[in-house]
């Protein structure tokens, strides 16, 4: 799992995590600006309509959802007595979309796009600035990369001249042909690229 990441939303510290590739924004932190806490998510997740929309998400976005289940939840909603959990939708419809963590950094996690929804339910002032916030921090890890793949590109431009000027003084014998040269730069050039960087000019 990448390193977590942090939104600061008005008031509030939100924890980004990374999980198989996708975005999940910690729901508990959310909670925090908001007078009634944590127990704002088993509100929010009891409620008919988070329901029917975390049932379409999981339906559109999960291969293994337990639709059947689902079904019967959907049946309970709405109910008095009906009272759910984010552990309880987890277990019961096997959704991937939300997790719920143990540990330093536990809490309940939902990928972005229930992260958002969960945000406009608390408020929509707040879901503006999530939402504008968790873009400046995509836009900054973009920039980032970029900046990182321009940087290989140019050590990598070096190295080739390197390569090639030190093989062509030290390596390639006078009487070989042009072609031989060509595979004696090759050979060495990959050689020295696995030496130095642990792949080869192809792997790069």
């Amino acid at each position: 799992m990448a390193k977590e990441r942090i939104l600061q939303v008005k008031e509030s510290t939100i924890t980004v995590i990374n999980q198989n590739g996708n975005d999940f924004i910690s729901l508990t932190d959310m909670t925090a600006g908001f007078n009634e806490g944590s127990g704002l998510i088993g509100k929010w997740i009891t409620n008919k309509n988070t329901l029917e929309y975390l049932g379409v998400w999981e339906n559109i976005k999960n291969p293994n959802f337990n639709y059947p289940e689902f079904g019967v939840i959907g049946r309970e909603a709405g109910i008095n007595r009906f009272v759910m959990s984010a552990g309880q939708w987890i277990e019961r419809t096997r959704a991937t979309g939300i997790i719920v963590k143990a540990g330093r950094y536990g809490g309940t996690y939902a990928h972005k796009d229930i992260a958002f929804h969960f945000a406009m339910w608390l408020s929509p002032e707040f879901q503006i600035y999530l939402i504008n916030e968790f873009q400046r921090l995509k836009d900054d890890e973009n920039s980032r990369l970029k900046l990182e793949w321009n940087l290989q590109r140019i050590l990598a431009k070096v190295n080739y001249h390197i390569h090639t000027d030190t093989i062509k003084e030290n390596l390639i014998p006078n009487e070989i042909t042009k072609q031989q040269a060509g595979f004696v730069y090759a050979n060495e050039a990959d050689l020295l690229n696995v030496v130095l960087f642990g792949i080869t000019a192809k792997e790069w």
